[in-house]
């Protein structure tokens, strides 16, 4: 499994495609109990001194909804023809030494998967808790037309939070097809959020619009860092 991810992620720094897109690529596992102090800490002196290039990484927790027994996810994400950093920002001994530090505190290896982001809002740091739906959905340029129109329709609403929608391309978790995201402040925030949208005709009216969708999960993640 550690040389599956190791693979992977050295496939992420090298990727080469024509196309303008943001991709991404995440790794979940499961860390022993209470060593997350000590995984941030070899996250942030592993990626603190590495320039990023249209792109970036994550360390996340997973939080309500978490079902495989993953408590944690890294994610990188980067532009589709552009190298995710330097070809000497990283090296391998560099990236070797991540995976065997990260190995004494990690219990188990979760599942990986990739794919696009196509619409994407980028919103504030602070709203740092970000509510994933993964879902099968039958004519994606429908939903994405759709999304897009909640989005700029209900614009004060989302003012400040990050709001997205794209696919799922490679190991398809549970599934699912594409996955929906928004960020807000804490679980309190986003509930707070659904209740005014959901008292909303034409919210209710345009989330309808979107086409067939059938709902896989939902789950909830923290940005822990980010370079």
């Amino acid at each position: 499994m550690k040389k599956l991810l190791i693979t992977i992620i050295i496939a992420v720094f090298t990727l080469q495609l024509s196309a303008q897109t943001t991709a991404y690529s995440v790794v979940e596992f499961k860390a022993k109990p209470h060593t997350q102090k000590d995984l941030l800490n070899i996250f942030n002196r592993t990626f603190d001194s590495v320039a990023m290039n249209q792109g970036g990484v994550k360390l996340e927790r997973i939080g309500n909804g978490r079902t495989n027994g993953a408590t944690h996810r890294m994610v990188w994400f980067w532009t589709m023809g552009e190298d995710l950093m330097a070809e000497d920002a990283m090296s391998d001994d560099k990236a070797d030494l991540l995976w065997s530090r990260m190995a004494n505190y990690i219990e188990e290896w979760q599942v990986s998967y990739s794919g696009r982001v196509t619409s994407w809002q980028a919103g504030k740091e602070e709203n740092s808790t970000m509510h994933i739906w993964d879902v099968k959905i039958e004519d994606p340029n429908v939903f994405k037309a759709g999304h897009e129109k909640i989005v700029k329709e209900f614009k004060e609403d989302f003012e400040g939070r990050s709001i997205g929608f794209g696919t799922y391309d490679f190991g398809r978790p549970n599934g699912a097809t594409h996955w929906i995201a928004l960020t807000g402040k804490d679980k309190e925030d986003h509930m707070m959020l659904y209740e005014k949208l959901w008292n909303d005709e034409t919210f209710v009216k345009l989330i309808k619009e979107r086409g067939p969708v059938e709902s896989v999960k939902d789950y909830e993640v923290r940005v822990l860092k980010q370079f």
